[in-house]
């Protein structure tokens, strides 16, 4: 089998047809696994109406990287295509991106082209962030300034989304990965229930020297947070803890000890801050109140 989707939803109600129906459509043959976090809202329901996908229903919400542990230990194709419920991918996106691991075996994993639902680009590709790189983005110079390099050395504003090539980390809500490489690596690292998950799969990759790859050619929609909005306050804390994470994961003990004690305290300050400004900008009274983090 070529082909194994894995996708995991909670509370994906208003995504997960048009994502279902734009995978069948381009890929009949493909064998898709969803499995679902305890949702709440209808998710199930509309999964079972589905006639040939293979669904996995947890009695409670695991987290993210560990339901795709779950999809990935069962999952049969050579290439694993990790996708989001709030996403629609174009007719020709797989085929492409596809061909590229066909043709290329030095890649370990392609990523698409990721398309706000307005069609306008979303930044999707980053660098893998370190102590120094953290630090400047913090400072929020580096937004007055999106198209310096030397600035935007973690979230690359300047990046060419145009032009195909390799980097370290694109957005993994849409990400075609040799199954191979997936059960070398030992899957997610579910230390990182929800977020940067990703991010240590990727450097995990890229430390063992395999090469991720970005194919502009090959298209995908993406409605950011479909299933996290609901609770952004918790999950903006829960995004700086596992950057704090990620960093302490993978810098040295001695090393780090120094840096946790700059790191820590303006993380825990740039949250309250991000949660402050989502209060006052009126968005905690339009989020809906039976989701909950996926």
């Amino acid at each position: 089998m070529k082909l194994s989707v894995i996708i995991v939803t909670y509370n994906s109600e208003q995504d997960i047809t048009s994502c279902l129906d734009a995978i069948s459509a381009s890929q009949p043959d493909a064998e898709i696994l969803v499995i679902d976090n305890a949702s709440q809202d209808r998710t199930r329901e509309i999964l079972q109406s589905f006639p040939g996908i293979k669904t996995l229903f947890n009695p409670q919400n695991l987290g993210y990287a560990r339901a795709n542990n779950q999809g990935i230990s069962t999952a049969q194709g050579d290439y694993i295509l990790l996708l989001n419920p709030d996403t629609r991918v174009e007719p020709a996106a797989l085929p492409l991106l596809i061909e590229h691991l066909d043709r290329n075996p030095d890649c370990a994993a392609v990523a698409p082209r990721l398309l706000n639902p307005d069609g306008s680009q979303q930044l999707s590709i980053r660098s893998f962030p370190t102590f120094s790189s953290v630090l400047i983005e913090m400072t929020g110079i580096p937004r007055l300034f999106p198209s310096c390099p030397r600035l935007n050395t973690w979230r690359l504003r300047h990046f060419d989304y145009e032009k195909p090539g390799p980097v370290e980390q694109p957005m993994a809500s849409c990400l075609l990965i040799r199954r191979s490489v997936l059960v070398e690596l030992g899957g997610f690292d579910e230390n990182f229930p929800i977020y940067y998950n990703d991010v240590d799969l990727l450097y995990r990759m890229a430390r063992r020297g395999y090469q991720t790859y970005y194919l502009p050619a090959a298209r995908v929609y993406h409605r950011i947070g479909g299933s996290t909005n609901a609770i952004k306050p918790k999950m903006i804390y829960e995004n700086h803890r596992s950057l704090f994470n990620f960093l302490r994961k993978h810098t040295p003990k001695t090393r780090f000890f120094f840096q946790a004690i700059i790191l820590l305290p303006l993380l825990e300050i740039s949250a309250l801050l991000r949660v402050l400004y989502w209060r006052l900008s009126g968005h905690a009274a339009m989020r809906p109140s039976n989701n909950r983090p996926k």
